[in-house]
């Protein structure tokens, strides 16, 4: 008995060491480290835990306790905003490993092939992940990519999730010949297949790849010189609004440097402009306001240079114009005449804790002791965009310009793929806009230091820029990026971040360009190209997810509604009537 508590516990140590392997070797793949070389071997050593002599209870326990570490630990720049959503999020996603721990153990009880269950369970749980705070699809296996620009250009048939599929493939494999290895079967003829057919997809992912990336120079054409500002402002001196006016004038002297340069389009950060600049707003403020001097400066410095556009709050007024009945986090743009856009961009995919708090209407109790947990004594919910708004360049001063389409996404709005995707093609299968702008404030996620003034940054900021790669090569959209406290870049159509820029002060390499102020102006790219993505969405994601859902939830649920007695009651049902229809015999 003795023997096989100990046998148990080497076991189940050996599964958790396993399972820290390759969370290590998770962390180390994505930015800032970029390991990414790692990631074709950082699920082998989980693939391996996951063995059928192992057992059920263990495994998931293991799996679960390395996952939640995991996640803690490489999202902790999420807890000085909301250790509620923080610690909820991480509960949520860490019971995925166990999950896909699980149903690794399975499909090697039935000797399925690991190259394919591998990949698909991968991307499956992944996918998965986007279900909690409305979609967070942060970390994927297919991120660590970002960099090989070769091999993520299959995101445009397959999504980001494509290429998580992919690495996870060659994961699956390595652990199968290792398996193989192990019981001397290393050299049957279906491990020889078995690589044959993962080596003909990578062969088949690079010369895709080469193809789309050649013939990029027939589909592209220069558009405007487009100017991305980038203020320096950690959110706990932004969210008191005591140096709105310093933020705002900081900003007009790069922006006036934009203008001189010759920028057409000059982009500013999200909500660095701390006022309400919706015309409903604007119309029924006194003259001295501070929102509507605000606002008239903007006319007066867009007028005669450039169009402007501005991360601000939206609102709309009660009929008394006593209060806000609408707020919303929105893009504003004016024009070079000197006048408002007539349609701005209020933000659809509002981040739950940091922009909208749930519970408020259904479970007000609830809703109260949330607060207690959040940076703000008030209540600081938005309200949800719904209109998919299309921003137009129909000309410039002194001159006379092609119609420029595009459209703005703001923060986190470019981790979730369906955003940029809907605004990518109109209802005839169409390019409507000519590139994406994506308007950031990652000053949440900086350290600040009063004394010293010093602002350090998290691994947050070039991890947000590198799932903003998947979006622009998915739809074959460049993507300029605006960002508080960086990073402000240019991502072209087959998802290179530039380094470099026409004009400007920020460093030359774009990952540099953390935790300081400036600006850069360069030509934005157009692509013509639509995609099979853009058209079709993540159908490989969804696919993998169903895998998921119907071969190992949809079980478990049944075996668990059984052991509470719903099966039981049913049988017994049943075997009542098939007694009665005897007896009658």
């Amino acid at each position: 008995m003795r023997d096989t508590k100990t046998s148990a516990k080497k076991q189940l140590f050996k599964t958790g060491v396993l399972f820290a392997t390759s969370a290590v070797s998770l962390t180390v793949i994505q930015p800032p480290f970029n390991l990414s070389a790692l990631a074709w071997i950082s699920m082998v050593p989980l693939i391996l835990a996951c063995s059928p002599q192992a057992k059920a209870r263990g495994l998931a326990v293991a799996a679960y306790l390395v996952s939640l570490a995991y996640w803690l630990g490489n999202l902790y720049w999420m807890s000085p905003i909301t250790v509620v959503g923080w610690v909820a999020f991480c509960l949520y996603t860490a019971l995925l490993w166990p999950v896909l721990g699980l149903a690794l153990r399975w499909c090697r009880s039935k000797k399925l092939p690991l190259f394919l269950a591998s990949a698909i369970l991968v991307v499956g749980t992944e996918q998965m992940q986007g279900l909690f705070l409305g979609g967070f699809l942060w970390r994927l296996l297919g991120h660590s990519q970002w960099q090989n620009t070769t091999i993520i250009q299959i995101a445009d048939i397959f999504g980001a999730g494509g290429v998580s599929f992919l690495v996870a493939m060659v994961n699956g494999l390595l652990a199968e010949l290792i398996i193989a290895a192990s019981n001397k079967k290393l050299s049957q003829v279906t491990q020889f297949a078995k690589v044959a057919i993962v080596s003909m997809a990578l062969l088949a992912t690079i010369l895709y790849g080469r193809w789309r990336i050649a013939q990029t120079e027939d589909f592209v054409q220069p558009g405007p010189l487009v100017a991305s500002l980038q203020s320096n402002v950690p959110q706990s001196v932004k969210r008191t609004f005591e140096k709105g006016q310093q933020i705002f004038d900081e900003l007009m002297v790069h922006s006036r440097s934009a203008a001189k340069a010759g920028a057409e389009l000059i982009v500013w950060p999200e909500t660095m402009v701390q006022a309400t600049l919706s015309p409903e707003v604007q119309g029924i403020l006194d003259p001295a306001h501070e929102w509507k001097i605000l606002d008239q400066k903007l006319k007066m410095h867009a007028k005669g240079k450039a169009y402007l556009l501005v991360g601000a709050y939206g609102g709309r007024p009660n009929r008394e114009g006593t209060e806000l009945v609408e707020r919303y986090n929105s893009a504003f743009m004016y024009r070079p005449d000197g006048t408002l856009y007539e349609k701005s961009y209020n933000k659809i995919h509002l981040v739950p804790f940091g922009e909208v708090l749930p519970f408020r209407k259904t479970l007000p109790g609830l809703y109260k002791l949330l607060m207690r947990f959040t940076p703000y004594n008030y209540d600081y919910s938005l309200d949800y965009g719904s209109r998919y708004t299309v921003f137009e360049m129909a000309g410039s001063a002194g001159q006379e310009l092609p119609a420029y389409r595009f459209a703005v996404i703001i923060c986190y709005e470019d981790v979730v793929p369906y955003l940029a995707r809907n605004f990518a093609l109109d209802d005839k299968g169409r390019k409507r806009v000519d590139w994406l702008v994506n308007i950031s404030n990652d000053g949440w996620f900086v350290r600040f230091e009063e004394n010293s003034g010093r602002i350090s940054p998290s691994t947050e900021l070039p991890q947000h820029a590198a799932v903003c790669v998947f979006r622009a090569d998915e739809n074959r959209l460049a993507i300029v990026r605006s960002v508080n406290t960086g990073i402000s870049c240019l991502i072209d159509s087959v998802g290179n971040i530039r380094d470099g820029f026409a004009a400007g002060t920020l460093p030359e390499k774009a990952m540099n360009r953390t935790g300081m102020a400036g600006w850069f102006a360069d030509k934005m790219p157009i692509d013509r190209r639509v995609t099979f993505f853009s058209k079709y969405g993540p159908w490989l994601d969804f696919c993998c997810e169903a895998c998921v859902i119907s071969s190992i939830i949809l079980p478990i649920l049944a075996r668990l509604l059984g052991a509470a007695g719903f099966g039981t009651r049913l049988s017994g049902k049943s075997n009542g009537r098939q007694s009665q229809r005897t007896r009658s015999r």
